[in-house]
């Protein structure tokens, strides 16, 4: 059995790409032939280049000559797949990626597709309308759809027709490690205050300006730490220094590993303040979840967020776009004692009942040999 992996960008630069990548090493360390396809624009990048992980499992990258509407543009890519794509009995598309689609489409290939499906196409509206029937064909070209959540891929508009052939399987990650040294050397830069953390990327749908409304809410012995880069910094600066918040708020930026994992071990919770589907999953909230963080995480409509995080078990679920219900969700968990216990239990449970890496490849693995 020899599987690949279809789609995105390399270098790895977001979660679609470290599935695929985590897949494709995961796979071949248990003797699976796995190889990922996939684009990069870097100037080596002028001729196909192989990363091997082992005898069974490598990464290739093709040339691209432009990244546009997040895909990556590559002649190189349906070349190398119409070449060599009768050598793999499954290919694993990883939607969206228009350019993996188109690449599947020309490559003529018979065997079997799995379209993995991380999320639907928000953003991109006007893009979408062009891009409809290739992805029709790809939905209706599947043998099997694979969604990250069970919601997520039940309330898709685009999969109401095919509910049949739909299946969920979790993301898996590895557990972050607590550094209790770091973890002292962060809470020591907010003495006597308790730590909400949230981490992510400075963009709209993480829903940010909510979670900082909802600070001003707090009691003065809270601190609220935002890492991640975006556009909004500058605006979320002036939104805290506006508000008078710089006590009790701060932006990180890019924070490097050996501070994020002092952060996880230093923080009372973890907060996802998102407001769209384009969070379609959460990696984040299981990554806190393994380190037995309560979780605060919003009822975005159609996402799968609500459901990574059980309400009531490794944490709560709020309304989206909501400060208050934040701020009384993270006092209701941080001021009573027995409950932020109880949730912090439930959190270090469902990571390693449900979110491991190992799962998630043992359970594709499974998959393989059904279809």
């Amino acid at each position: 059995m020899k599987i690949l992996q279809l789609g995105k960008f390399y270098p790895i630069f977001g979660g679609i790409e470290k599935v695929e990548w985590d897949l494709t090493k995961g796979l071949s360390e248990k003797g699976i032939d796995c190889d990922m396809l996939c684009a990069g624009l870097k100037a080596e990048t002028t001729v196909p280049q192989t990363i091997r992980f082992n005898d069974h499992g490598r990464v290739i990258v093709v040339p691209a000559f432009r990244k546009a509407a997040g895909t990556m543009l590559s002649f190189a890519m349906p070349r190398y797949l119409r070449k060599y794509s009768s050598e793999y009995d499954i290919i694993q598309v990883h939607h969206p990626d228009p350019m993996a689609a188109l690449s599947l489409w020309l490559s003529g290939y018979k065997g079997k597709v799995i379209l993995h499906w991380h999320s639907d196409i928000i953003k991109q509206k006007k893009l979408l309308k062009f891009y409809m029937p290739l992805q029709n064909w790809l939905i209706k070209r599947a043998d099997i759809i694979v969604g990250t959540s069970p919601v997520y891929v039940q309330q898709s508009p685009y999969l109401a027709k095919v509910q049949d052939k739909i299946t969920a399987i979790p993301i898996g990650v590895d557990p972050v490690e607590v550094d209790a040294e770091a973890a002292e050397k962060v809470q020591a830069s907010y003495p006597g205050k308790k730590i909400v953390f949230s981490l992510g990327r400075l963009v709209p749908y993480k829903g940010y300006t909510y979670l900082i409304k909802a600070a001003s809410m707090l009691p003065d012995d809270y601190h609220v730490v935002i890492g991640g880069n975006g556009p909004l910094m500058g605006e979320l600066e002036k939104q805290i220094i506006d508000s008078d918040l710089k006590d009790k708020v701060s932006l990180l930026g890019r924070v490097p590993d050996d501070t994020l994992a002092g952060l996880y071990g230093a923080a009372r919770l973890f907060v996802l303040p998102s407001v769209q589907k384009t969070e379609a999953f959460g990696i984040v909230l299981i990554e806190a979840m393994s380190c037995g963080l309560p979780i605060v995480a919003t009822k975005i409509p159609e996402s799968g967020t609500s459901w990574v995080n059980a309400d009531g078990e490794s944490g709560l679920n709020v309304p989206i776009e909501d400060a208050e219900a934040l701020a009384d969700a993270i006092k209701d968990i941080c001021e009573n004692e027995d409950k932020h216990i109880a949730f912090s239990i439930g959190s270090a449970k469902r990571y390693a009942e449900v979110f491991t890496k190992s799962k998630m490849i043992d359970n594709f693995a499974r998959l393989y040999e059904k279809i």
